[in-house]
């Protein structure tokens, strides 16, 4: 008889508490973007101009200083901390690409409509504009202290290679060529690797430094000849915005015309390297089944999202 009384007592309280929860109403924000369009351009764009305040910053920083204030291993840091706080900022929402190489090679995959690339393309042309020109008014006293006022592309107080790629001296087309593709092709190879639910992936929350990482890898390894553009929208828009503040045309004429390169050996580059991941790991997965009681549950769970997506953007992040 107790038990039967303090049963309904705990009903009453749980449907009272229901009823109150129903009473209250919800307020949204009064700025409430429902196109999900604009909301992924925004986020896009915003964490791009992050991740490239923060790498541009640290090249003007060492260039400027001299090597007072870092060397290259500095700069190497700040793009690759940048591509952290840029996937912190924008990494549910658009999943933080910040590289059209990384875009096109989402849509190749399946992974992101056709239709929205050129949404994120031209959100990360303009975030990455957008923080060439605020690096450069950060910047600015310091630059034309550093070059007497003489905006050069080459030379030993050249300063175009604060915003966007040159090659080395010693580098031919060819060989730039097959640098960028190899790059962005580890890129893309690894990127597949972290996301990947049926393998090693980075753990929940790890990505951003996980991803960081990697950019700072490729840095510290490959980044020498050219250095490591690998994101096409990273190096054309802030090339186009120092040919109009002031470096002029030749921005576009250095290094035989090197300008294309990291235009169009990315996007083979990021294909390249996803597919050799697919085929050589991700397709050989063996069934959930297979797999083994518990974790078959789990290795469901984790793998939803790529399955039944809720927004346009749930299965991009990478």
């Amino acid at each position: 008889r107790r038990e039967e009384e303090e049963m309904k007592d705990l009903v009453q309280s749980v449907e009272l508490g229901v009823s109150q929860r129903k009473g209250i109403k919800a307020t949204r924000p009064k700025v409430w973007l429902k196109n999900e369009l604009v909301r992924v351009g925004l986020a896009e764009s915003l964490c791009t101009y992050v991740m490239m305040v923060f790498g541009l910053g640290s090249v003007a920083q060492v260039v400027t200083g001299q090597g007072a204030f870092g060397q290259y291993l500095s700069i190497n840091l700040g793009f690759g901390l940048g591509v952290a706080m840029g996937i912190h900022v924008g990494g549910k929402v658009s999943g933080a690409h910040m590289n059209a190489a990384v875009s096109f090679t989402m849509c190749t995959f399946g992974r992101l409509t056709w239709r929205m690339f050129p949404v994120y393309v031209f959100a990360q042309l303009l975030g990455s504009f957008l923080a060439a020109g605020t690096v450069y008014a950060v910047y600015y006293e310091a630059i034309h202290d550093y070059c007497g006022g003489n905006l050069t592309v080459t030379g030993v107080k050249a300063t175009a290679g604060i915003f966007a790629t040159y090659p080395a001296p010693y580098l031919s087309l060819l060989a730039g060529f097959i640098d960028q593709v190899f790059g962005t092709a580890m890129l893309l190879l690894c990127l597949m690797a972290l996301s990947d639910q049926k393998n090693k992936p980075a753990a929940a929350g790890s990505e951003p430094v996980a991803v960081g990482l990697l950019v700072l890898l490729i840095g510290i390894s490959l980044g020498s000849n050219s250095g490591y553009a690998i994101n096409p929208t990273r190096d054309i828009a802030p090339r186009v915005f120092t040919a109009i503040a002031g470096w002029g045309a030749d921005v576009f004429r250095s290094g035989n015309g090197w300008w294309w390169v990291p235009l169009v050996a990315p996007p083979i580059g990021g294909v390249l390297g996803a597919g050799v991941y697919k085929a050589l790991v991700e397709m050989h997965h063996p069934p959930l089944s297979e797999q083994g009681g518990g974790l078959v549950e789990e290795l469901e769970e984790e793998t939803a999202p790529l399955e039944k997506p809720k927004n346009i953007c749930a299965n991009v992040c990478v």
